[in-house]
């Protein structure tokens, strides 16, 4: 792939797409052209069927993402034009990741913070050390966190919780990020990478298509209802009983052994 820059690096193994956020130097902070890079690789990963999932890190073992490079600010956000077009360009980025149709687990170690814990909160699990520093320090930066970040984040932790976040600014150890919702499991550093191994292990045993109905149905039921596409969710259950999939589903549970899904 042809990127607009090394800070952000995509890889694929053995079925999963790994989104790195490399600009360790400055704790993974975002730039635009991250965001740019960042869409390049979503687009490939979501066209390449041999991607089942992906993993979203950051380079290092200090920060998962930082959060937006600030030094930037100065010339890019300087006032509400310029920050509008500055989230103009990073907004293809984001939408590539929160759009993502496949499963997205954050794997996250040491500081989520701002832009960071909105990468965290468009992923479907979020998995991290039990050294890790979450936040949203907006309010510090006289900064309107993004609608559809506070959104996500009222739905894992609710409406009181998320206020306490934005408005407090502070920053939440792991163990109360789990213990409000806002993260699936904490782990030790130390055993970060094989828990999130047993997640896309998990994964990539099961049905694409299941899956992928799944993220769809729970994506539809978090809409207005007037806004729901009903009619995209009857056909992917049509599409789910009509597949190979389901066939090799059926043989293998009256064979007993594992199924092999192909997601077609």
């Amino acid at each position: 792939m042809d990127l607009p820059t090394d800070k952000m690096i995509g890889e694929k193994r053995d079925g999963v797409g790994h989104l790195i956020f490399n600009n360790p130097e400055k704790r993974n902070a975002t730039s635009l052209e991250m965001w740019q890079a960042a869409k390049i690789i979503l687009d490939d990963f979501s066209e390449d069927p041999r991607v089942r999932c992906l993993v979203v890190s950051g380079a290092g073992d200090k920060s998962f993402v930082a959060g937006a490079d600030i030094s930037q600010f100065e010339k890019a956000r300087s006032n509400a034009d310029a920050a509008a077009e500055y989230e103009k360009i990073s907004a293809e980025g984001k939408a590539a990741l929160a759009n993502f149709q496949k499963p997205i687990i954050a794997m996250i170690q040491g500081y989520c913070l701002g832009g960071g814990m909105a990468v965290a909160l468009s992923a479907d699990f979020r998995i991290c050390s039990d050294d890790s520093q979450l936040g949203i320090p907006a309010a510090r930066l006289s900064i309107a966190y993004s609608y559809d970040a506070i959104y996500k984040l009222c739905t894992l932790v609710g409406p009181s919780y998320a206020k306490d976040i934005l408005i407090t600014a502070r920053r939440i150890k792991a163990d109360e990020a789990h213990r409000i919702g806002l993260v699936n499991r904490v782990v030790p550093a130390s055993e970060l990478e094989a828990a999130v191994a047993e997640y896309t292990d998990a994964i990539l045993e099961n049905a694409p298509l299941s899956i992928q109905a799944t993220k769809m149905t729970v994506t539809e039921i978090l809409r207005n209802p007037e806004d729901r596409d009903m009619e995209a969710l009857k056909e992917i259950g049509r599409i789910c009983f009509d597949s190979n999939d389901y066939k090799e589903g059926r043989t293998a549970f009256m064979e007993k052994r594992k199924p092999v899904f192909t997601g077609t």
